[in-house]
């Protein structure tokens, strides 16, 4: 089994080395790392191309323009595919996590599950010891969809739903993560890493990426049921993620415009009324 890993860049540089320094470290030699640098500063650029210069294995694109996160990983997705036709597995996310040493021998073990899934979706857990997975086993509910639409109305409207939703997150938070020692089928996963699978290369080219950021999960999930596929939850794969290393350096009121603007493009999906 050859496993790419594709990571996206954005002007935190720091998180990418940490991260290839993780895969490294599982002491497996079939393997090829494409950091795609979605239009970084100088700086960063720079310091990426030592990356490639100090590790063979190592390889960044750099994109002329900010393409956003599913879009971003469909460059790298490309450039493996046409220098690397042999590699069938892809690890595929953001650069803000950390592999254990005995990451790549897990997707091994669960190689027979990549025959039916194209898609496999890991234990996330955040450094304060979060499963953010399984994230969505079953659709959402009417109820939750129509405060996803209060949200989206006002700015700030939204800061006060958010405040009111960290009070209240005992009894209003979705349970489902809950089950992260279950290995299951799922609606959606946690967007911050995937695994796709020769299953994924054989039906699809590239991660259907109608927004710039925001409700990837979504997105994929749709691309894999319109022919006839889940995402798998697989607990014995698993990550350390560290949070939003990109989207946190965005001010808060342009994060909100970019969910708003997926969310639209969300809604042309999924109805809160029938």
């Amino acid at each position: 089994m050859k496993i790419g890993f594709v990571l996206v860049n954005f002007n935190n540089v720091a998180y990418t080395k940490n991260a290839i320094l993780s895969i490294l470290d599982n002491k497996f030699t079939d393997t090829k790392i494409i950091i795609v640098d979605n239009s970084s500063q100088e700086s960063d650029q720079k310091e990426l191309s030592k990356l490639q210069s100090a590790y063979e294995n190592v390889h960044i694109v750099f994109s002329g323009d900010n393409l956003g996160y599913f879009k971003g990983l469909n460059l790298g997705i490309k450039y493996m595919q046409d220098t690397h036709t042999d590699y069938q597995y892809m690890v595929i996310g953001n650069n803000d996590v950390l592999f254990p040493s005995n990451f790549i021998e897990s997707i091994i073990r669960c190689e027979d599950r990549f025959k039916k899934y194209p898609v496999i979706s890991p234990d996330i857990i955040t450094i304060d010891g979060f499963h953010q997975n399984p994230h969505v086993i079953e659709k959402i509910s009417k109820k939750r969809e129509f405060i996803y639409d209060l949200y989206h109305l006002n700015y700030y409207l939204s800061l006060f739903i958010t405040v009111v939703a960290r009070l209240t997150s005992s009894f209003t938070d979705r349970s489902d993560e809950k089950q992260f020692d279950t290995a299951q089928e799922i609606y959606q996963g946690y967007g911050a890493m995937y695994i796709l699978g020769p299953c994924f290369f054989k039906n699809f080219q590239s991660l259907w990426s109608p927004t710039f950021l925001m409700y990837e999960e979504f997105f994929l999930s749709k691309q894999l049921m319109d022919k006839g596929f889940k995402i798998y939850y697989e607990p014995t794969i698993s990550l350390t993620h560290l949070m939003h290393a990109s989207t946190d350096n965005l001010p808060g009121k342009v994060k909100w415009r970019f969910s708003k603007l997926a969310h639209a493009e969300y809604r042309k999906y999924i109805k809160v009324k029938n």
